[in-house]
């Protein structure tokens, strides 16, 4: 079960991200945050979501709000794809599922006829205030970002 919910204040985590940083969600505070998961580092449809993300990345800047990728990969995983796609925003590595736990995004997915667990690819919005405003689950990657987008606006 998800231990966040629309309305309420996230609860406090730490995670190591790329650039040898370590992101606290105190230090996120006075700015809006979009934190989304994605299931594998450099496979098509996480590079496509990664790459709209990056292509509209100016104009969350514009509305003071930090984004995020979130996935089990490593921080040298993480630091390849970013260069290789040229991502402008930091990726956070969750090897241990903390974070995926805490946003209940851990889910039984079918592989090749295999029952696993993976990440359902999720978006959520985080106001200034460290309140979740929006969240998006089992996310499909056309057109998600600009819903995303347009949710920033109406904060």
């Amino acid at each position: 079960m998800p231990k966040v919910a629309e309305g309420k204040k996230i609860p406090a985590f730490a995670a190591d991200a790329t650039g040898q940083q370590t992101i606290h969600s105190k230090e996120l505070l006075g700015k809006n945050v979009v934190l989304y998961f994605y299931p594998k580092d450099d496979t098509p449809g996480c590079t496509r979501e990664g790459q709209d993300f990056r292509d509209r990345y100016p104009r969350f800047c514009k509305l003071k709000t930090i984004v995020f990728g979130v996935s089990r990969n490593t921080v040298a995983s993480h630091e390849k794809f970013k260069a290789k796609f040229e991502f402008p925003f930091e990726l956070l590595a969750d090897p241990n599922e903390k974070l995926c736990k805490l946003f209940g995004v851990i889910k039984e997915k079918n592989m090749y006829g295999k029952k696993v667990l993976g990440i359902q690819r999720s978006t959520f919005l985080i106001d200034k205030d460290g309140v979740l405003r929006k969240e998006w689950r089992n996310v499909k990657v056309p057109d998600h970002v600009e819903e995303v987008l347009a949710a920033v606006k109406g904060l």
